[in-house]
């Protein structure tokens, strides 16, 4: 049975602000916000972003994100360099010291989040919230008809 969508948006909630609250747990220790978190995670892949790909990721607002960039780069973890490709853009990437700091929340936070990761329902939950955010942003949800798959039965394509 299909629930209501305040049922849906009841769990959702609770499920967000319980996850955060533990996360924020682990971040604590290290003096870092889950907003910094989450962009020093967007940064350590080295490929550098804008500042609206870093707000997308972080779910902020331009000027919360101006005011956590600031910080960021005045504790050494972010630089800012002019995009060579668009010279009216500005990427942000992490400095050594970043990429360690980033390196040492990962660590502590999958540690953390150890016994969660092994559920077996975990990959299925991902692919289900990924089906909603779709769903709710507009976008075609696919047919589980016409997702092809891979061993185990995982989806490996996602129609579009």
């Amino acid at each position: 049975m299909a629930r209501r969508p305040q049922e849906l948006l009841r769990l959702l909630t609770r499920a967000e602000r319980l996850a955060v609250r533990r996360v924020q747990s682990v971040l604590d220790e290290f003096d870092c916000s889950v907003d910094a978190w989450r962009v020093l995670d967007l940064l350590s892949d080295g490929g550098g972003h804008n500042m609206t790909a870093i707000a997308d990721h972080a779910f902020l607002p331009a000027p919360s994100l101006t005011k956590l960039m600031d910080q960021l780069v005045d504790q050494n973890l972010v630089y800012r360099r002019i995009d060579p490709a668009d010279r009216r853009r500005v990427l942000a990437h992490l400095t050594p010291r970043g990429k360690q700091r980033w390196q040492l929340l990962a660590r502590e936070v999958r540690a953390d989040w150890g016994d969660l990761e092994h559920l077996p329902e975990s990959e299925e939950l991902g692919h289900l919230l990924a089906q909603l955010a779709e769903a709710l942003e507009g976008r075609p949800v696919p047919d589980p008809a016409h997702v092809t798959t891979g061993r185990a039965g995982k989806a490996v394509g996602r129609a579009r």
